[in-house]
């Protein structure tokens, strides 16, 4: 009650909301010895998003953030960051002292290495810049090895990154350096009998990362547009790619993926395929599979929505391998759309029907179809995104729900306007958030409370 009073009090006073997240990502990175967490992504999700979300929801959306910030942090011991070496080694022996300690395990070494990296970084050189070389080291570290902790490292690193977008580069060595003990402590999805049997996945993907050099220089020689389609209702190219990962065989998987570096595909463009294709086996998940394997499809899901930003800030040959790392996880999850729920057909929507959705448990294809109809039929997307913050702004919502609303936020912006990708892609979001809803939602009792007071209100009279 105490915080959501004093962000209505700095709202009301006119102060940034990026002032009010600056003061939370201080407190989150000082305050807990483990470095980057669930408090700070969730934190810097609702700050991603804030833009689309309703006015009258902005003040919950920081609170959330704030919230989860909070819990991150009782209880637990200050974080003492290493300082920098002085005169150290050039920023690429840096690059390569920074991959082998956190092949080694070595998270105080590689705290130090990075650390020293932001304090030689080029004082001439654009924010930008300095970001970029930054992110380079550290998404090469990430994909060194497969998939690993389950997708949440890649999307803390990401989630970092976004930050600095808010807070600018001068944050930098506050805030990178608290990703080193996850990203060190990290278990490696090779090591796990799923990836190597019945079939060698991470076999297969270290012999197409071996051929990778070969492939993306055959593809910056390509003239086609590799996502044009024949102008006749066919997908683009990345939406067929996409389509493609879904396969249930891995060779065939691997060898789209090949296809798509020969045939001049971006790396935005391959990152966006298998964002998209994550979002499929949300959209495609059957309520017949066990509740708790809507966190298998959602970790394939936020892991390549990081992936897809990363390759858009930065991309590189070693961020590259993230691709086939991403495709395998999807893979890994076909039998979670054996058989698929069914794709919404056409049809015309009432869009305020879709608040009911979250009032009763089990309406998640209610939900999906009205979506799905509004979106194709040619309805404004703002309403739709404001409504799905709203509904996860009202439910006590956990780490994953805030997740999978900003990756499908971000990857719908990603599509062109009025795109089938795009309408299935939130389609799969509110299948997502009316699976877990109705809850006791007492944090948004809390802001609704603060909100009143502020107003004078009397509490025991009603609303």
């Amino acid at each position: 009650l105490v915080m959501a009073k004093a962000v209505l009090g700095l709202l009301d006073a006119g102060v940034p909301a990026e002032d009010i997240v600056r003061t939370g990502v201080d407190f989150g990175t000082r305050y807990r010895a483990g470095g980057w967490g669930a408090g700070l992504t969730v934190l810097t999700a609702m700050a991603n998003v804030l833009p689309h979300l309703d006015p009258a929801d902005r003040p919950l959306a920081l609170v959330a953030g704030l919230a989860f910030v909070s819990r991150d942090t009782r209880g637990r011991p200050p974080r003492f960051p290493l300082a920098p070496l002085q005169g150290g080694p050039p920023p690429d022996r840096l690059s390569t002292w920074y991959r082998r300690f956190i092949e080694t395990r070595s998270a105080d070494a590689a705290e130090r290495t990075l650390a020293s990296a932001i304090a030689t970084a080029d004082d001439d050189a654009a924010p930008e810049s300095k970001m970029t070389a930054a992110a380079e080291m550290m998404f090469a570290a990430v994909t060194d090895h497969v998939f690993i902790d389950g997708g949440h490292t890649i999307d803390f690193t990401n989630k970092a990154f976004e930050v600095l977008d808010h807070l600018g580069w001068d944050a930098a060595a506050d805030v990178l350096p608290t990703l080193v003990p996850q990203t060190a402590s990290a278990a490696r999805s090779e090591e796990r009998g799923a990836w190597r049997y019945p079939h060698d996945l991470a076999g297969l993907i270290t012999e197409a990362c071996e051929r990778l050099p070969e492939r993306v220089a055959a593809g910056s020689a390509c003239a086609v547009r590799f996502d044009a389609g024949d102008g006749d209702g066919e997908r683009g190219g990345v939406a067929r790619l996409a389509w493609s990962i879904l396969s249930d065989d891995p060779v065939e998987v691997v060898g789209a993926i090949d296809e798509a570096l020969v045939g001049g595909a971006r790396p935005e463009e391959l990152g966006r395929a298998v964002a998209y294709a994550a979002a499929l086996r949300i959209t495609r998940f059957h309520t017949q599979n066990d509740h708790g394997d809507w966190d298998e499809v959602h970790h394939a899901f936020t892991a390549a929505n990081a992936l897809h930003q990363a390759l858009r800030r930065s991309p590189s040959l070693p961020l590259l391998r993230g691709v086939y790392h991403g495709a395998m996880r999807i893979y890994l999850d076909r039998f979670l759309n054996i058989p698929a729920a069914r794709l919404p057909g056409p049809g015309t929507a009432d869009l305020a029907a879709l608040t009911a959705c979250w009032d009763q448990e089990g309406r998640v294809d209610d939900a999906g179809g009205i979506v799905y109809r509004h979106l194709t039929g040619g309805g404004d997307p703002d309403p739709v995104i404001a409504l799905l913050g709203r509904a996860l702004l009202t439910e006590d919502a956990e780490f994953h729900w805030y997740q999978t609303y900003e990756a499908a936020v971000a990857q719908f912006r990603a599509w062109p306007p009025g795109s089938e990708e795009g309408a299935l892609i939130l389609t799969g979001c509110a299948r997502f958030l009316a699976a877990h809803t109705p809850t006791r939602r007492e944090l948004s009792q809390v802001v609704t409370i603060a909100t009143r007071l502020r107003r004078g209100e009397a509490l025991y009279e009603g609303s």
